[in-house]
């Protein structure tokens, strides 16, 4: 019997929903969990050593085999690309002696590709043993192999603090917040905790139609009626509800979550408090990335400052009966987790898949009650409508789009960040405030969204024209869109949860077309059937993750279709004339499986 396993398992209740915090607790103790951990895991908390293992091997950073003394994941999102990150692999690859994928044969060293780690503002960046790098040089790898094979830490390797909260004792990470422009809502100043002694004299249904009349939706992307999903919550009969958030941030060139929780972190849990006295919710849980794991004690020491304050716990805010609690419940590196439905089985210890709807959330959620999923920047939103009023805040932006957005703009930039905008912005206006380098396009709402050549810089950033989760990729004259298309395309295949057979199979089959197109083989019938099968998936698939999977393909031919057809060689419009119909016929006509054509 290990010990250590023992006591993860009791420290989680020996309870299966928990799986995630015992792997979480193994893990970081020792690197990865072996089968003999699996089998002793299982048996405690009531489970097969198969449903164990197929949560444990669902997510990205578990592994069930030594990782390297020292774990190193590189980013290897497109900005990170665009940022010199092939050199710095290299940097790496020969001061290890290993290659990515592997384990130096001395087990120093672990050498992975992880996909974008909310950095892409300050690329090239790293993990190592949970230790952001960011802005990483050839020299700072030579640097840093060097003084881990004499036994430094990674933490003894920090050599400044970011600003704001990131040099705090708390904090200490060389994250840089690159908070470019506040806004009047998210970034605008308050009163930490005004808003929770308003909600004493106001009755949920109260709260709830002041959030319905602001018309705040999520932030998300889906851009659903936020104080909607709440009525239809509390609708739903049960005697126990739940509040998730979502704080995953998976969307390649997204990171504007990671700056509120490092410096406003009290906001977001003061949102998370208002919503769950809205839906009468019995608990609270941040759904929060591996990744942005070093901020664990600062949001922590945040909760418990909370609850002794009275805010948090039996009675919370003062209101008698209101007995309410937030905890914090860490992913794994898996995209996909932040579908609703799929962060939601995550939380419950299984693997991330979507699951099918109906009934959605707010009906059969977390735990099989009734549940509402918010993301960060939506849950902020709603203490500054609480505290100024559902007018206030219809004043700013569009009429069907009210209030600020927090944009993540990086790439082919001078000054990467986060801003936050009114909606109702252009695409140009956007470009001019962020001191974009000769523009060619943008990704507009990370690679599920869309790339936008220069005829569309003029259209306006809301949900009326082009919605946006809030990431913005700038792409400069000087880059490949077929490059991008490739990058975004096999991010799909790398987070896709293989449940649905389009989004497991035509993934790999577009990426090998384009590559085909890429290597100067490609044909123009390729273009038609990259189109056909595109338009197959957002068909096909259930989820969001594979309905959108081919929008780099599909939105660069749209916008970039001579940077395709630039790579087929004159001559080579070609047609096999084979006919699969014709060829056929015979055989169908003998078996009599179809009628002839």
């Amino acid at each position: 019997m290990n010990s250590q396993v023992q006591n993860a398992v009791e420290k989680f209740g020996k309870d299966a929903s928990r799986l995630m915090d015992i792997f979480h607790e193994i893990s970081h103790e020792k690197g990865f969990v072996n089968d003999d951990d699996l089998k002793q895991i299982a048996t405690e908390v009531g489970l097969s050593k198969v449903d164990a293992e197929q949560t444990l091997s669902f997510y990205h950073f578990y592994s069930k085999k030594p990782m390297g003394k020292y774990t190193i994941y590189l980013n290897d999102s497109l900005v990170a690309q665009m940022m010199g990150r092939a050199e710095i692999a290299d940097a790496f690859e020969k001061a290890t002696g290993t290659k990515f994928g592997s384990v130096s044969q001395d087990g120093l060293f672990g050498l992975y590709n992880t996909s974008c780690i909310g950095m892409n503002d300050q690329e090239p960046a790293a993990i190592i043993n949970g230790v952001i790098f960011p802005k990483i040089t050839t020299y700072r790898v030579r640097e840093l192999i060097r003084e881990f094979r004499t036994g430094k830490t990674a933490t003894e390797m920090i050599n400044s603090f970011g600003g704001g909260q990131n040099q705090s004792s708390r904090i200490q990470a060389m994250v840089t917040n690159n908070l470019n422009r506040r806004g009047a809502v998210i970034f605008a100043d308050y009163n930490s905790g005004e808003a929770l002694k308003k909600i004493k004299t106001m009755d949920p249904r109260e709260i709830i139609d002041e959030v319905k009349n602001s018309n705040l939706r999520g932030r998300g992307g889906a851009g659903f009626p936020t104080g909607l999903k709440w009525d239809f919550c509390t609708k739903s009969p049960s005697n126990e509800r739940y509040l998730l958030c979502n704080a995953d941030e998976g969307e390649p060139g997204t990171f504007k979550d990671r700056v509120i929780l490092t410096e406003i972190p009290d906001l977001l849990f003061e949102g998370m408090v208002i919503a769950g006295y809205a839906i009468n919710a019995k608990e609270g849980i941040l759904y929060l990335r591996l990744e942005y794991h070093y901020l664990k004690n600062h949001l922590e020491t945040v909760l418990t400052t909370m609850r002794k304050n009275g805010l948090l716990g039996e009675n919370a805010c003062g209101i008698d009966g209101f007995n309410y609690d937030i905890r914090i419940q860490f992913g794994a590196g898996a995209y996909i987790c932040g579908e609703e439905s799929a962060l939601i089985e995550s939380c419950e210890g299984k693997r991330g898949e979507p699951r099918n709807r109906p009934p959605f959330p707010v009906q059969v959620g977390y735990l099989n009650k009734p549940t509402v999923v918010n993301n960060v920047e939506t849950l902020c939103s709603v203490v500054k409508i609480v505290m100024n009023g559902a007018e206030w805040y219809k004043s700013m932006g569009t009429k069907e789009t009210s209030g600020t957005k927090l944009l993540s703009i990086s790439g082919d930039i001078r000054y990467p960040g986060i801003f936050e905008i009114e909606w109702g912005m252009t695409i140009k206006e956007m470009l001019e405030m962020a001191g974009a380098i000769n523009p060619k396009a943008v990704q507009v709402g990370g690679p599920s969204g869309r790339l936008i050549a220069e005829n569309e810089f003029t259209r306006t950033i809301c949900y009326e024209d082009l919605p946006t989760g809030g990431a913005m990729i700038v792409i400069g004259q000087q880059r490949n869109i077929l490059d991008v298309a490739k990058n975004f395309t096999e991010f799909f295949i790398e987070e896709s949860c293989g449940s649905c057979a389009p989004c497991r199979y035509l993934t790999v089959i577009l990426r090998n077309k384009l590559q085909k197109i890429m290597d100067g083989k490609g044909v123009l019938k390729d273009l038609d059937e990259l189109e056909t099968w595109g338009k197959q998936m957002k068909k096909a698939n259930r989820c969001g993750l594979g309905q959108t999977a081919a929008n780099p393909i599909l939105t660069s031919l749209e916008n970039f279709r001579h940077d395709y057809i630039s790579r087929i060689e004159k001559g080579k419009e070609f047609d096999t004339k084979f006919n699969l119909e014709a060829a056929i016929q015979e055989s169908s006509r003998v078996v009599g499986r179809f009628p002839q054509v």
